[in-house]
C-alpha cells in the first residue's frame, strides 16, 4: 500500500506512537492516548488508526495495531528533516548536539492543508523565477491586487501577476514577450481566483515566496 498525505493532526497523533514505542518498547494503551490528546472517547483513537492504516502508516492483525517500518527514502516524507543541533552565527561556541525534532512541511508551509500545485505549461513568468515544467505551489485564498496567483475564466486557466481594474482584471506576465491578457466579463460570467502563488519547485528544490 503506497502512503498518502497526512493531515497535521494525523501526523502528530503518528509522531507520538512511534516515540512512544520507541522509548518503552511497546503500544500505547487507548486511555493513554486519549488523556494524552484530550479526546471525548476512545473511539477518536480508533478513527485516528483507521486512517493512519488507510494511508498506509500503520497495520492490524489479530491483536491489534502495529506500525509499519519505514524506510530511509519514507523517513524524511513521514516525518520530515530532523533538528540535530545548534550551531553558533556569531562567534566560535561549543556545538550543541540534540534532537530538537523535525522541520516538516508544515513548519516551510503553515498552510499546508490549503496548499495544492500546478505544472507550469508556458514561460510568461520566467522573470517571477517561474519556467515552464515548473510546479507552482498555491494556496486556496484570495489574492492581493499585484500578486501572483491563478484564475480560471471562461474554461481557461493563466497564471499571472493580478491587477483589479474598474471592469474586471489585468493579468501581467513576467516577460517582456508576452502582452497583458484584460478581463472584463459580462454580468453572467465569473472569473474564479483558484489560489495565491506561495512558491514553486524545480530541479534544484523548493523556493517560497
Amino acid at each position: 500500500m503506497g502512503r498518502r498525505h497526512l493531515t497535521a493532526k494525523q501526523r502528530t497523533f503518528l509522531e507520538y506512537i512511534r516515540d512512544f514505542v520507541r522509548e518503552n518498547g511497546i503500544w500505547p494503551t487507548y486511555r493513554e492516548l486519549t488523556e494524552y490528546f484530550g479526546f471525548a472517547s476512545p473511539n477518536s483513537v480508533t478513527q485516528n488508526l483507521v486512517a493512519l492504516e488507510k494511508k498506509g502508516y500503520v497495520r492490524r492483525d489479530r491483536l491489534g495495531f502495529e506500525l509499519v517500518r519505514i524506510n530511509d527514502d519514507d523517513a524524511a516524507t513521514a516525518f520530515g528533516i530532523p533538528i540535530r543541533g545548534i550551531i553558533s552565527a556569531g562567534a566560535l561556541q561549543e556545538a550543541v548536539d540534540a534532537d530538537l525534532g523535525n522541520i516538516t512541511l508544515e513548519t516551510i508551509f503553515p498552510r499546508l492543508d490549503r496548499m495544492f500545485a500546478i505544472k507550469v505549461s508556458g514561460r510568461s513568468m520566467v522573470d517571477a523565477g517561474i519556467d515552464d515544467g515548473d510546479y507552482v505551489l498555491l494556496v486556496d485564498e484570495d489574492i492581493s491586487n499585484g500578486g501572483i496567483g491563478a484564475v480560471l475564466y471562461n474554461g481557461e486557466t493563466s497564471l499571472k501577476r493580478i491587477y483589479r481594474q474598474k471592469n474586471g482584471l489585468r493579468l501581467e506576465p513576467a516577460n517582456e514577450e508576452y502582452d497583458d491578457i484584460v478581463i472584463q466579463p459580462d454580468v453572467f460570467e465569473e472569473v474564479q481566483v483558484l489560489g495565491r502563488y506561495v512558491g514553486h519547485v524545480d530541479g534544484s528544490g523548493i523556493y517560497r515566496r
